[in-house]
């Protein structure tokens, strides 16, 4: 009862035309080619079926599933890889940069997108959309449409920071720690511009008369 009897061998090929698909040793296709085959439980494959493959006649090899070529080296991804995927396990693609995903199809970009900017992909490249109050290549910079004067910094849309001696929207407002008398104007940070016949750093004195 040792043998390999007919009714054995029929089993055992139809458990192995349940596999996905069959990698024929001739074929340069890179899935093989499905066709009918006899089982041979002789047969040798030199080099030998990987991935659990199994050699089913001479240099042939019959394909576990998830995997495919002529040994059954390549693994299948289904839905295949997207962008300029490659297909490292059988479900599992490594992406190029600027894609994710269990399948490269989604658009990633590098750090995310702040402040409601989206990802998107640009001629083929993935890139942050900011909203209209932001830019940058992550939207990290404000936008302050009055712009800021005097060394003030956007540090929110359309709020500056100001330096000290400074105020206003804009930074356009000096401030003078010792107000300006005798009607006189701040100009910049402790400096007044005088109303005549007013001067002095503070417009404190009046002027002498000749």
């Amino acid at each position: 009862m040792g043998s390999f009897g007919h009714g054995s061998a029929v089993f055992l090929v139809a458990s192995l035309v349940t596999l996905v698909g069959v990698c024929y040793g001739g074929s340069d296709a890179p899935r093989g080619v499905a066709m009918g085959f006899v089982f041979d439980p002789k047969a040798k494959c030199d080099p030998p079926c990987e991935h659990a493959g199994i050699c089913i006649r001479n240099n042939t090899c019959f394909c576990s599933k998830g995997y495919e070529g002529e040994t059954c080296k390549y693994a299948n991804c289904y839905p295949k890889c997207k962008n300029g995927g490659i297909c490292l396990r059988p479900g599992k693609c490594r992406c190029p940069p600027g894609y994710g995903g269990r399948y490269c199809h989604k658009v990633t970009c590098d750090g995310g997108c702040w402040n409601g900017g989206e990802c998107t992909a640009v001629n083929g490249v993935a890139k942050c959309i900011c909203p209209s109050s932001w830019t940058g290549s992550k939207c990290q910079e404000a936008l302050c449409p009055q712009g800021c004067r005097n060394g003030g910094i956007c540090v929110a849309p359309g709020i500056c920071s100001c330096p000290e001696g400074w105020l206003g929207g804009a930074c356009h407002t000096a401030v003078c720690t010792q107000p300006c008398l005798n009607g006189g104007k701040c100009i910049s940070p402790n400096k007044c511009r005088c109303r005549p016949p007013f001067s002095g750093p503070h417009c404190e004195e009046r002027k002498k008369s000749h």
